[in-house]
């Protein structure tokens, strides 16, 4: 799996400035333009562009840092669906015109991409446990079939924009006292497409494209939280006349269980004990995230106290195993108790030895403090 601060060669802590420089270095350095269209510096580029595409953004950085690819849309490949023209937008969009190589592959006749889709998918604990496929349904703009993408009647076909000649671009030269400035930007007329549509579709109106509903089957990894997302590349709205699809993202919602506590992979349960469960000692039956599962109280617990059954939390996102479940046991005091049930507590209570004074320093620990106690 890929190292995104070893590809651009840059410490873990590395601030945003210097991820940037050190990326616009290596970008400029295996630009395909540059390279006499090198599919080897073109994938160099992809897999430069798509790591400063990651820890640029703080959000997306931090949840690489914790889960690695997969926790930012990574399918285990080199660059998880990212393709040449995402680098290129990138690089373009950062590095504003573009970016030293004019006339480029997307400077040319560029086509619009479609947006993005924002989906929100709920899930429940065991689904969280087992990883689970979803269909969801959601609505999309797809190719137009009638006019095949291209926004033109049927019969007709888009024709060579006159003012830019194809190209997409104009050129505006500006005089100074400094001399003469050049200035290129995307054509007027066309919108940087080098085409116009003189006979519109009338199923799409010359856009391209039409609203459908749709299907989509999302693949949700075991062990994933309510701040993570599934980015499914080319699967969101299609871009006008035949530009490339958007992404479609899926933000997970995790339901609350109220059996459990969830911290990461480990998950906390109370158990409510008896007096004499406490006193004695016991085999008691607990809810888990699979089923049920069988814990031993040793005799003379204390109220608060955690045990621990390993392996029964929820799977770590990046593979490694699963975590534990805490046990906190709490020992319940009856409201009420019956004639007999208050004689024997009456005949305890002269002959039960007095408590201990607690530990100043136990009271002061909050519980986290102890669980991680219960797991070293």
């Amino acid at each position: 799996m890929a190292d995104f601060y070893e590809i651009l060669g840059v410490p873990r802590d590395a601030d945003a400035d210097t991820i940037k420089r050190a990326y616009r270095r290596l970008a400029m350095e295996h630009h395909p333009d540059r390279n006499q269209g090198s599919s080897e510096a073109e994938e160099q580029f992809k897999k430069t562009t798509r790591a400063y595409d990651v820890l640029r953004d703080p959000e997306k950085r931090a949840s690489y840092d914790r889960f690695g690819e997969r926790g930012v849309g990574g399918g285990g490949g080199t660059h998880g669906g990212f393709d040449f023209s995402d680098a290129l937008e990138i690089f373009m969009r950062d590095f504003g015109g573009f970016g030293g190589f004019e006339g480029g592959r997307q400077s040319r006749g560029a086509r619009e991409a479609g947006s993005n889709i924002r989906v929100r998918l709920s899930l429940t604990l065991a689904e969280v446990a087992s990883g689970v496929t979803k269909t969801i349904r959601v609505s999309v703009l797809e190719t137009c079939g009638s006019c095949a993408g291209s926004g033109a009647a049927p019969g007709s076909a888009p024709v060579t924009c006159s003012t830019c000649s194809g190209s997409g671009q104009e050129r505006i030269a500006q005089r100074s006292v400094f001399g003469q400035f050049v200035s290129v930007m995307p054509c007027r007329r066309c919108a940087g497409e080098g085409r116009v549509i003189e006979q519109p579709c009338v199923t799409c109106r010359g856009d391209g494209r039409v609203r459908r509903e749709k299907n989509v089957d999302v693949d949700v990894p075991a062990g994933v939280g309510s701040d993570n997302y599934l980015t499914m590349r080319g699967s969101g709205n299609v871009g006008p006349r035949g530009g490339p699809a958007g992404d479609l993202l899926v933000l997970f919602e995790v339901e609350e269980d109220s059996r459990f506590t969830r911290d990461g992979a480990n998950l906390l349960h109370d158990l409510a004990i008896s007096f004499g469960q406490a006193a004695l000692g016991d085999r008691v039956e607990v809810p888990t995230v699979d089923g049920v599962a069988t814990v031993t109280v040793p005799s003379g617990i204390q109220s608060g106290t955690v045990l621990r059954l390993r392996g029964h939390g929820l799977p770590q996102l990046d593979g490694r195993g699963r975590g534990d479940q805490m046990i906190r046991v709490h020992v319940w005091t009856p409201e009420r108790l019956s004639s007999e049930q208050e004689k024997v507590m009456i005949r305890l209570r002269e002959l039960e030895d007095a408590p201990p004074v607690p530990s100043e320093s136990r009271e002061r620990k909050g519980f986290w403090s102890r669980v991680k106690e219960a797991l070293t």
